[in-house]
């Protein structure tokens, strides 16, 4: 499990988050910090492994508090999740080494988009990381694995599918190292079997994905689908 420590001054706001969070597999809120003092203190006990930061403290911001961090030795991952948009606090940001930057207000899809990211960038790290760097493939991989791929708006969508899901669908297969099935699709996105396998019929009819078949020693052939770059 990756352990989260969410900051935000506003303890309505952060309780959502912390549910946004708990609804994506393989993540668990910790600790809620609504100050920079309080994050910092959770951030020295040692067992997070991301802060969800608002920038808007009452202390400070939080970009200082991750130049207090970085300072202390603390390389604690860090995910903005802030009003601020305006480009001097997004570039410090990305100075300081903050993964991802979402900006207030946002949907849970985009939220699970950078979640999973960053799950996928831990994924990648231990796989490359057990037998060391061998080249630029290898580099590639783990950069890679931190880029968020929206779907481009797909015009007129059946009946029932809706854009949000179809994006979210669309991110876990463009991050996808192999073909998935639509059990896999359903446990990475968490919806329904048959909600998955709804919305993968119809990305494979309009060409958005490659579909192709796995043959076990009885039974159906299993269906699994490849993301196809536009």
């Amino acid at each position: 499990m990756i352990d989260v420590l969410v900051v935000d001054d506003d303890f309505r706001v952060a309780e959502i988050n912390a549910k946004y969070v708990g609804k994506v597999p393989g993540f668990r809120v910790t600790a809620r910090a609504h100050s920079a003092a309080q994050a910092l203190a959770a951030v020295e006990r040692g067992t997070i492994d991301l802060v969800l930061l608002d920038h808007y403290l009452p202390d400070q911001t939080g970009l200082d508090l991750v130049h207090r961090m970085r300072e202390q030795g603390h390389g604690t991952d860090v995910i903005m999740i802030t009003a601020a948009s305006d480009v001097t606090t997004v570039q410090q940001a990305m100075r300081l080494g903050a993964l991802h930057y979402l900006v207030k207000p946002f949907t849970f899809a985009a939220l699970r988009t950078r979640l999973d990211s960053y799950a996928a960038l831990r994924r990648t790290v231990d796989r490359v990381g057990g037998r060391g760097l061998t080249g630029q493939e290898q580099v590639d991989r783990i950069f890679g694995a931190l880029r968020t791929s929206p779907a481009p708006s797909t015009p007129g969508l059946p009946s029932g599918h809706s854009e949000p899901t179809t994006d979210l669908i669309c991110g876990v297969l463009h991050r996808a190292d192999q073909p998935l099935s639509a059990h896999e699709v359903a446990v990475r996105t968490g919806l329904s079997r048959s909600t998955a396998q709804r919305y993968l019929r119809h990305l494979e009819q309009a060409g958005r994905l490659r579909l192709s078949l796995k043959y076990g020693d009885t039974g159906r052939p299993e269906h699994r689908y490849a993301w196809v770059a536009p």
